[in-house]
């Protein structure tokens, strides 16, 4: 188990422009468009919280120039702007880039920088805490997830292409990041398993575990 730190770091998490239909639509047969949208804040507010505990700089990425909000995404605001949290747009044609870029940019200022999803509530502080501590070991931290991807990206360091050229979206997404990075002759470091919230049954889960509490 590597030891936890409070060296200087950022987390990013990366977030859709909250927006009835185009978020969470996976979850639109069950919950219905205005569900899956609640759903998404819900998900991002939780998200959020966990990022905050862990004592590190947080920053949040929207996917797209922001617009008028829909009133359900008040809290979530409400929660990044009493935090003062800086807020950035992603840039770049697909994921792998949009991550590259916010991770270049991360690395530039805080030497080490983690890209969080806000779908990915199981993502808890002392989760997050042992993805940058082992940057201090190794160049890339990969959080793997249930289906295939991960919930979680950091760097130290990021070479050109090292996430160019994959599959994302599908269960191949890890297996084509690692000889990526092979390639690029990075070192990973792969932490435990984690869930995201893509599906109905995933979002019954997560609302099991906040019932636990």
């Amino acid at each position: 188990m590597l030891d936890t730190d409070h060296s200087p770091a950022i987390l990013m998490q990366f977030a859709k422009w909250p927006q009835a239909g185009r978020v969470k639509t996976r979850l639109i047969p069950a919950l219905g468009i205005e569900g899956a949208l609640q759903a998404h804040i819900t998900l991002s507010l939780e998200v959020l919280d966990n990022l905050c505990a862990t004592g590190y700089d947080v920053s949040f990425w929207w996917d797209r120039p922001l617009d008028q909000p829909p009133e359900e995404a008040a809290p979530l605001l409400a929660n990044i702007e009493a935090a003062k949290l800086p807020q950035s747009f992603q840039q770049g044609g697909d994921l792998g880039e949009r991550m590259a870029r916010a991770l270049g940019q991360g690395i530039a200022s805080h030497h080490r920088a983690v890209v969080i999803g806000s779908d990915c509530p199981s993502v808890d502080p002392g989760y997050v805490r042992s993805a940058v501590a082992a940057l201090e070991h190794y160049d890339v931290v990969l959080g793997p997830s249930d289906d295939g991807g991960y919930v979680l990206i950091g760097a130290r360091r990021l070479a050109p292409g090292a996430l160019e050229g994959i599959a994302w979206g599908t269960p191949d997404v890890m297996q084509q990041t690692l000889q990526r990075m092979d390639a690029a002759g990075l070192s990973v470091y792969l932490l435990e398993p984690r869930w995201d919230v893509d599906e109905p049954e995933d979002w019954q889960r997560f609302r099991r575990m906040v019932g636990e509490r």
